[in-house]
């Protein structure tokens, strides 16, 4: 069954090619609104994609499935797999690992994931991404939740060197209204989120989509339905041989994008980092080498 190896967004992306124009439109449609948009009837999914439903019978098909219950199946079980709690988890990965070191397990499990990451990840939209965090006349802001929040921490902390107006937002809902005032058209809003997704990730996007902000979010293979009001998204393969699930490819993007923005404002970064330096010097901040 291709939902075996692969999900129902890589297989989408892996036959968007070749599909005719209405088959795109659903494609893109299901991407837009996964995985809600899947789980009522075929009449439903074709009337909100504005299509037929013999061109969902044909886009299902073509991506190797017998037809829609046969589809549905399959979404149904990533909908699990998003879902599913630590205890689960733990239990999945304990019974018939192989028979080598925690180690090597782990180890393999997240090279595994990074490798996955990034052949999925679009170049263009990273750039993107890059580009709208290089733009000095947008502010950013970041934010996570209960595990990712310190992702958005790190990326604030580091960002702050590299350029001015970086807020890292409070995970607590009642500091969001200062920030949200502060928040204007074009303005950028880094968040994150994986399984299982927060309701208090969500509202804030969605309130930052509403102040016309444009939302970057970092989420799983399996897709925060933040998603559905993010401008980008990023997805990062986290599973691993453990009850919780593992934020090393995040981190990978992460450092890649602050990078990336480092390198299109050097000139700019390098001067503030001068000073920045004066400034350690003159407060004795690090120890000095004997």
């Amino acid at each position: 069954m291709p939902g075996a190896t692969r999900t129902i967004e890589q297989q989408i992306k892996a036959h968007f090619d070749a599909l005719t124009r209405t088959e795109r439109q659903l494609a893109s449609y299901i991407t837009r609104h996964y995985p809600v948009a899947v789980l009522g009837s075929i009449t439903a999914l074709a009337k909100a994609a504005e299509v037929s439903t013999p061109t969902v019978v044909r886009l299902v098909q073509k991506l190797g499935y017998k037809g829609y219950p046969d589809f549905q199946t399959v979404v149904r079980s990533e909908v699990e797999e998003r879902l599913i709690s630590p205890i689960t988890k733990h239990d999945r990965w304990a019974g018939g690992v192989p028979d080598t070191h925690i180690l090597n397990r782990f180890a393999d499990a997240v090279v595994g994931n990074l490798q996955s990451t990034l052949g999925q990840i679009d170049h263009a939209e990273f750039d993107a991404v890059a580009r709208l965090m290089a733009d000095k006349e947008r502010k950013i802001f970041a934010m996570g939740g209960r595990i990712t929040h310190a992702m958005a921490d790190y990326f604030v902390t580091h960002m702050k060197v590299i350029r001015p107006n970086v807020t890292l937002i409070s995970d607590m809902s009642n500091a969001w209204p200062p920030a949200l005032i502060d928040m204007g058209k074009g303005d950028v809003v880094l968040a994150f989120d994986i399984r299982r997704y927060e309701n208090n990730v969500l509202s804030l996007v969605e309130m930052a989509a509403d102040q016309r902000a444009e939302v970057v979010l970092i989420t799983d293979q399996w897709v925060s339905p933040a998603a559905e009001r993010a401008r980008y998204r990023l997805s990062a393969h986290i599973e691993v041989p453990s009850a919780w699930d593992s934020t090393v490819a995040i981190q990978v993007l992460v450092e890649t994008l602050m990078a990336a923005v480092q390198s299109l404002t050097w000139e700019d970064t390098q001067a503030r980092m001068k000073r920045l330096e004066e400034l350690y010097s003159r407060a004795r901040f690090f120890r000095r080498s004997k």
